[in-house]
């Protein structure tokens, strides 16, 4: 200790502020490595606590997730068999609309049948619960329930053939269009598969309804199918008469072995000439379809226009 304050006198510094560093610079010194350690050790049981944890939510998030899919799969089964087992006709028809409204998925049945029950339950249920608190009176009430449940019921349907008819109508625009790049496709030498190809390429953009169509039949026909199986399968999607006779043409041009260049021309033409002919019966048919709102809107208004001033002179010259 007299070493120490020596040494400190020499350096100049009080015995006071010697005895200070000298307890204040390991107990810093240990609080520091103390400190230190304790991080460490936090930090690590936090990342440890995290890991467990999120393997904890990943597996029950999994295993909630999986049953809940399972048990939504097998009520989509069985709703799906129950409605087979009733009426086999009817579940194919609804399954051709489902697939011309461009809905390929095999559960695409069993979840209408689910969407239109519980559509109709929660329609009927907010009738229910809504037309007392707008006081229209208990003899309305059960008819309301009974309207909100058939709305919800037929709702799927309407709105799906809604969407077949949009995609209809998308077909029967694009196809002539189709028609004619198959017409150039063929007189450039290309086979029908390979001008199939190039069509579904070209029709992306302005029609990418067809294009999907056309790009599924080039699917089956490099799986194996005919030609005439694949265009058959074309003309079940698309729902148009137009496109079973492109197919029914295909095929008895490949059966009798005549030009199917010379084919397309000719289908394309009257195409063309069908397209004017349903031009021109609605443009013939506009007349009959006036008359009705000419009736109803425009001569009552010009009885008003030229009988008012005459009743006005009669009242005036009354008086």
């Amino acid at each position: 200790m007299d070493a120490l304050l020596d040494i400190g006198r020499g350096l100049g510094v009080s015995p006071q502020t010697l005895v200070m560093m000298l307890v204040f610079i390991p107990a810093a010194m240990v609080a520091f490595f103390v400190m230190s350690g304790l991080r460490a050790r936090g930090a690590v049981k936090r990342r440890a606590a995290g890991i467990s944890s999120d393997m904890l939510v990943g597996e029950g998030g999994n295993s909630f997730r999986s049953s809940s899919l399972a048990a939504a799969q097998r009520l989509i089964e069985r709703t799906t068999k129950h409605y087979a087992s009733m009426d086999e006709k009817n579940l194919r028809v609804l399954r051709q609309r489902l697939v011309q409204a461009g809905i390929f998925d095999p559960r695409a049945v069993g979840f209408f049948f689910l969407a239109r029950t519980a559509m109709a339950v929660v329609l009927a249920g907010l009738a229910f619960m809504v037309t007392p608190m707008l006081a229209l009176g208990e003899g309305l009430l059960w008819p309301l329930v009974g309207a909100g449940g058939l709305a919800g019921y037929l709702g799927p349907s309407l709105v799906l053939d809604r969407i077949v008819t949009a995609r209809r109508q998308e077909y029967r625009s694009g196809f002539p269009d189709m028609m004619d790049l198959l017409v150039v496709c063929a007189d450039a030498g290309l086979s029908m598969a390979a001008a199939f190809e190039r069509v579904g390429r070209e029709l992306i953009e302005s029609y990418p309804n067809l294009s999907a169509n056309v790009h599924m039949m080039n699917l089956e026909i490099r799986a194996g199918r005919t030609m005439s199986e694949a265009l058959e399968h074309f003309g079940d999607r698309l729902g148009l008469p137009e496109v079973r006779s492109f197919a029914t043409l295909i095929q008895q041009s490949d059966e009798l072995g005549s030009s199917i260049t010379d084919a397309l021309r000719v289908y394309s033409e009257d195409m063309r000439h069908r397209r004017l002919s349903v031009a021109e019966e609605k443009a013939y048919a506009l007349p009959t379809k006036l008359a009705l709102p000419l009736m109803l809107c425009v001569f009552p208004v010009l009885f008003v226009v030229i009988l008012l001033p005459v009743v006005v002179r009669i009242k005036m010259g009354a008086y």
